[in-house]
């Protein structure tokens, strides 16, 4: 017969064992890494510009979030638009109605045949606030100073004037003064204002390019022509640094749309719809290690700490 005692300090010793034995690894989510700040910047292009609104469109839908927004030219007028509160979808309906005169005027001026101080009674209309400080989402307004050459980017203080200078097309539209600074059309210092939204602090750069040459085979029709296409072969040739400074470069197919043709809005922002879904896999990706993943977890009796992540 066996003896009870040693029964009883076996079963205590089997106890001991299973209580000090490592738990099985549970599955567990890792902390999401931070999400990349995103900004995006909005090249000029006149009426071609609204197929910036199409791209916004898309992110929308997509729901990626815009952390920061960067404008030259109509780019400016567009960001400044969504920065303040204005939806895509605003944005869009908005595009089916403007047109040409709406933000300009004849002048008899040595320094342009138009004004744009009509833009700032249009501004008026759309924006939903008046300075940078109110925006929902900071902003960067690009302009050149036509005296020093130097990039001049706005993001504080009043909303209007600094989107009149980003939009004042040498040779169109007159110079803005804007306290010292005589300033026109930002393309000439930020064709793409990508550098700006790195100084904001963007960790990814969406940018979006409209590259298009303003004359077509048959020739210059007028001297807008004229200067548009030397403008536009310049800013070809200037890509270098807004490229280096964007992760992602989007470029609608727009070449075969006139600077002016406000009329056809609906393609203009469908182009650019078009482009931001061909760039959404990439985008994607972008996010894609901010979400919770399932990883292997030990508990505090295993060698590597509950903690520690790989």
């Amino acid at each position: 017969m066996k003896n009870p005692l040693s029964a009883i300090v076996k079963s205590v010793k089997a106890f001991g064992r299973e209580l000090t034995r490592p738990l099985p690894q549970l599955g567990s989510l890792v902390e999401p890494a931070p999400r990349p700040k995103l900004g995006i910047a909005l090249g000029g292009g006149f009426a071609r510009g609204l197929a910036h609104i199409g791209v916004l469109k898309v992110l929308e839908e997509e729901q990626i979030p815009i952390d920061f927004v960067a404008g030259t030219s109509v780019g400016s007028v567009i960001g400044a638009g969504y920065a303040s509160g204005v939806c895509a979808k605003e944005l869009d309906e908005i595009a089916h109605l403007v047109r040409f005169k709406d933000f300009s005027r004849w002048t008899f001026s040595r320094f342009g045949l138009f004004s744009n101080d009509k833009m700032a009674i249009f501004l008026g209309k759309i924006l939903r606030c008046k300075t940078f400080e109110e925006l929902k989402i900071p902003l960067a307004i690009a302009a050149t100073d036509i005296i020093s050459g130097e990039a001049v980017v706005f993001t504080s203080g009043d909303l209007v004037a600094p989107v009149r200078a980003s939009c004042a097309y040498p040779g169109m539209f007159q110079p803005v003064q804007i306290g010292s600074r005589l300033l026109v059309d930002g393309l000439l210092a930020h064709a793409v204002p990508a550098m700006p939204l790195r100084e904001m602090g963007a960790e990814r750069v969406l940018s979006v390019y409209l590259a298009a040459h303003w004359v077509k085979p048959r020739g210059p029709r007028h001297v807008f022509d004229v200067i548009g296409q030397c403008f536009s072969i310049a800013q070809d040739r200037m890509c270098g640094p807004w490229r280096a400074a964007s992760d992602l470069v989007l470029e609608p197919e727009i070449g075969d749309f006139g600077y002016d043709d406000f009329v056809r809005a609906t393609d203009l922002i469908r182009a650019g719809e078009v482009a931001c879904r061909a760039a959404m896999p990439t985008i994607r990706q972008w996010f894609a290690a901010t979400q919770p993943q399932p990883v292997q977890q030990q508990n505090a009796a295993a060698t590597v700490p509950a903690t520690a992540k790989s």
